[in-house]
């Protein structure tokens, strides 16, 4: 888990690479729990997702992301506005985005976490500065049940 999650606060998950973690975390899952002998024809088959589940009762690896990019943002928030950190995620560049569909930022992931939790219409920046409600959200976040 730690070498997955090695740098994870600040990447811009998209749907494509939530699947593939999923699937990377299924396929560990099975490579350590091996095959199960099924008790009906006596031979043996891969575990299904729900059996892997109950018997790796850990959190998905895409929670643990996700709570993790929010954590981040409240620290980053904390930090204040002179801070060089906090200055790369707040300030907008310039120039001109690519055509086409734009990519995904990291603080669209964070707005993302937030409508998930059922938390929008505020600013990420004024609920990151209220430290209880923000925790609340970010254990928000860890809680939720991803497919």
């Amino acid at each position: 888990m730690p070498v997955v999650l090695c740098g994870c606060e600040t990447w811009s998950l998209t749907l494509r690479e939530e699947y593939r973690l999923r699937v990377f975390e299924n396929r560990v899952s099975r490579r350590i729990f091996g095959p199960k002998m099924d008790e009906v024809t006596g031979e043996w088959r891969k575990l299904h997702h729900d059996e892997l589940n109950d018997l790796y009762s850990s959190h998905n690896t895409v929670q643990v992301i996700k709570s993790r990019i929010m954590r981040w943002a409240g620290q980053v928030t904390c930090t204040g506005e002179g801070r060089g950190v906090y200055r790369v995620f707040v300030g907008k560049p310039e120039g001109n985005r690519p055509l086409g569909r734009t990519r995904c930022r990291w603080e669209d992931n964070i707005k993302m976490n937030l409508l998930e939790v059922g938390c929008e219409g505020t600013g990420w920046i004024e609920l990151a500065k209220g430290r209880d409600r923000w925790w609340a959200l970010v254990n928000a976040v860890m809680n939720l049940w991803v497919p």
